[in-house]
């Protein structure tokens, strides 16, 4: 099933939404780009039939260099602003999988998008970087989610130097789940998706939330979070039980996402 847009391409399809970024050659965003996303990612939520969502580059040579650098001057980065932090708390609240999946350049914005997925797959020739210092900006997202995903220190090095990092090094400091050959970028996205798509949503789901939630608690109460969350939530799904019960008869679970 296809829905239109302007500057996306939104599909969705044996349970996945894919949501490109469709602004050749470097899918750079603009506001109107970062509103579309937004409606995107409101659909994949409301959609019963999603289990896993994908957000990705057209063609090869990028995944998004950023946020057009005439929505920063002062006269319009409040609305840019306010559109594009709205796309990452939609992303936290979406309750589903949502994966990146990295064909080349994720730079400034690109970079920030990426790393507030779930995971992230990414092509070897892929390149991270956070150039915003370098134009006289400040990488807003970045300043926020990079010292929790990778350390104060790191953080610190790519915010501030606006260096850029090849696939190898984005995975060695946590920010990407697996590098493969560019011909095997959709293989290893099957893959996961296949993985993802075997769980019960509702639990996917939960666990996910949980884990959310936790991030910004200490240790005791993000573990105080997780047993409500298991025991007022999980426990009472059906899916919970079928596991267990499947587990028991040794057969494969019928999940019924509820």
């Amino acid at each position: 099933m296809g829905l239109a847009f302007k500057n996306i391409v939104y599909e969705s399809a044996d349970g996945v939404a894919r949501i490109i970024i469709n602004r050749p050659p470097l899918n750079v965003l603009n506001v109107e780009t970062l509103l579309e996303l937004g409606m995107a990612l409101d659909r994949a939520k409301k959609d019963g039939e999603v289990k896993v969502v994908l957000i990705t580059g057209a063609g090869d040579r990028s995944f998004c260099a950023g946020v057009d650098v005439r929505d920063h001057f002062p006269e319009r980065i409040d609305k840019t602003l306010d559109v594009f932090h709205r796309v990452f708390h939609q992303l936290t609240a979406l309750d589903k999988p949502v994966v990146a999946v990295v064909n080349g350049y994720a730079l400034g914005g690109g970079f920030e998008l990426a790393a507030a997925c779930d995971m992230v797959i990414a092509s070897e020739k892929a390149q991270f970087g956070q150039p915003e210092i370098s134009v006289g900006a400040i990488p807003t997202v970045a300043t926020a989610l990079l010292p929790r995903l990778i350390g104060r220190k790191k953080a610190l090095e790519l915010i501030l130097t606006g260096d850029v990092i090849g696939a190898a090094e984005a995975k060695q400091i946590g920010l990407v789940n697996r590098v493969v050959a560019p011909e095997k970028l959709e293989e290893a996205t099957g893959e996961l998706v296949n993985k993802l798509k075997e769980k019960s949503p509702i639990v996917l789901r939960l666990a996910r939330m949980a884990t959310y939630q936790g991030l910004d608690l200490d240790f005791k109460r993000a573990l105080d979070n997780v047993t409500g969350v298991y025991i007022n939530l999980l426990m009472r799904t059906e899916d919970a039980v079928e596991g267990l019960n499947a587990f028991l008869e040794k057969r494969k679970p019928q999940w019924k996402g509820r």
